[in-house]
Protein backbone atom coordinates (compact mmCIF):
# COMPACT_ATOMS: atom_id res chain seq x y z
CA UNK A 1 0.00 0.00 0.00
CA UNK A 2 2.82 2.03 1.07
CA UNK A 3 4.62 2.16 -2.35
CA UNK A 4 1.51 2.42 -4.17
CA UNK A 5 -0.11 5.45 -2.14
CA UNK A 6 3.68 7.12 -2.83
CA UNK A 7 2.89 8.25 -6.34
CA UNK A 8 0.16 10.74 -4.24
CA UNK A 9 2.61 11.72 -1.78
CA UNK A 10 0.43 10.46 0.79
CA UNK A 11 1.11 7.53 2.95
CA UNK A 12 -1.23 4.83 4.22
CA UNK A 13 -2.07 6.83 7.83
CA UNK A 14 -2.73 9.91 5.97
CA UNK A 15 -4.88 7.90 3.25
CA UNK A 16 -7.07 6.98 6.83
CA UNK A 17 -7.37 10.48 7.72
CA UNK A 18 -8.54 11.30 3.93
CA UNK A 19 -10.76 8.42 3.89
CA UNK A 20 -12.35 9.58 7.22
CA UNK A 21 -12.97 12.63 5.83
CA UNK A 22 -13.95 11.78 2.31
CA UNK A 23 -16.39 9.10 3.22
CA UNK A 24 -17.30 9.20 7.03
CA UNK A 25 -17.81 12.80 6.82
CA UNK A 26 -15.77 13.17 10.09
CA UNK A 27 -13.93 17.03 9.99
CA UNK A 28 -13.10 16.89 13.99
CA UNK A 29 -9.41 15.57 14.82
CA UNK A 30 -10.24 13.95 17.92
CA UNK A 31 -13.19 12.38 16.14
CA UNK A 32 -10.45 10.84 13.72
CA UNK A 33 -7.87 9.99 15.90
CA UNK A 34 -10.70 7.78 17.92
CA UNK A 35 -11.89 5.99 14.66
CA UNK A 36 -8.04 5.04 13.67
CA UNK A 37 -7.13 4.19 16.99
CA UNK A 38 -4.31 7.29 16.93
CA UNK A 39 -3.26 9.45 19.53
CA UNK A 40 -4.45 13.31 19.82
CA UNK A 41 -0.83 14.54 19.61
CA UNK A 42 0.32 11.71 17.12
CA UNK A 43 -2.75 12.91 15.16
CA UNK A 44 -2.08 16.32 15.55
CA UNK A 45 1.66 15.83 13.72
CA UNK A 46 -0.31 13.61 10.92
CA UNK A 47 -2.72 16.78 10.27
CA UNK A 48 0.41 19.24 10.04
CA UNK A 49 2.09 17.12 7.43
CA UNK A 50 -1.14 17.00 5.83
CA UNK A 51 -1.40 20.62 6.12
CA UNK A 52 1.84 21.50 5.01
CA UNK A 53 1.47 19.28 1.63
CA UNK A 54 -1.86 21.00 0.88
CA UNK A 55 -4.02 18.11 1.67
CA UNK A 56 -5.86 19.88 4.26
CA UNK A 57 -7.09 22.94 5.82
CA UNK A 58 -7.73 23.40 10.05
CA UNK A 59 -9.59 25.86 11.03
CA UNK A 60 -10.59 27.03 14.45
CA UNK A 61 -13.90 27.43 15.23
CA UNK A 62 -15.24 30.93 15.35
CA UNK A 63 -18.17 30.43 17.89
CA UNK A 64 -15.69 27.70 20.04
CA UNK A 65 -12.24 28.16 19.74
CA UNK A 66 -11.34 24.81 21.27
CA UNK A 67 -12.69 23.27 17.84
CA UNK A 68 -10.67 22.46 15.11
CA UNK A 69 -12.34 21.84 11.84
CA UNK A 70 -10.31 19.63 9.28
CA UNK A 71 -11.64 20.45 5.74
CA UNK A 72 -10.71 19.11 2.42
CA UNK A 73 -8.48 20.96 -0.35
CA UNK A 74 -9.11 21.23 -3.96
CA UNK A 75 -6.24 18.88 -3.74
CA UNK A 76 -6.89 16.33 -1.95
CA UNK A 77 -10.78 16.31 -3.33
CA UNK A 78 -9.07 15.50 -6.54
CA UNK A 79 -7.22 12.55 -5.42
CA UNK A 80 -10.44 10.89 -3.96
CA UNK A 81 -10.86 8.99 -6.90
CA UNK A 82 -7.20 7.88 -8.24
CA UNK A 83 -6.58 7.41 -4.49
CA UNK A 84 -9.72 5.13 -4.26
CA UNK A 85 -8.96 3.17 -7.34
CA UNK A 86 -5.65 2.33 -6.30
CA UNK A 87 -6.35 0.95 -2.91
CA UNK A 88 -9.20 -1.16 -4.67
CA UNK A 89 -6.21 -2.56 -6.99
CA UNK A 90 -3.96 -3.53 -3.90
CA UNK A 91 -7.18 -4.59 -2.16
CA UNK A 92 -7.91 -6.88 -5.03
CA UNK A 93 -4.61 -8.02 -5.28
CA UNK A 94 -4.26 -9.05 -1.76
CA UNK A 95 -7.03 -10.79 -1.81
CA UNK A 96 -5.85 -12.40 -4.77
CA UNK A 97 -3.89 -15.22 -2.91
CA UNK A 98 -7.19 -16.52 -1.05
CA UNK A 99 -9.11 -19.03 -2.61
CA UNK A 100 -12.80 -18.30 -2.15
CA UNK A 101 -13.55 -19.94 1.30
CA UNK A 102 -10.47 -18.16 2.43
CA UNK A 103 -11.62 -14.98 2.10
CA UNK A 104 -15.32 -15.35 3.31
CA UNK A 105 -13.33 -16.89 6.41
CA UNK A 106 -10.83 -13.64 6.50
CA UNK A 107 -13.81 -11.52 5.99
CA UNK A 108 -15.89 -13.34 9.26
CA UNK A 109 -12.43 -12.81 11.31
CA UNK A 110 -12.01 -9.17 9.97
CA UNK A 111 -15.66 -8.36 10.90
CA UNK A 112 -15.14 -9.95 14.27
CA UNK A 113 -11.97 -7.80 15.48
CA UNK A 114 -14.25 -4.87 14.10
CA UNK A 115 -16.83 -5.47 17.21
CA UNK A 116 -14.11 -5.84 19.58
Amino acid sequence: MKSRLKQFDITPVQYGVLQCIWQLNMHNPKEIAQFLDLENSTISGILERMENKDLIIREIDENDRRYIKIDLTEKSKALEAPVNKVVEEVNKDVMSIFSEEEKQTLKKYLRRIITI
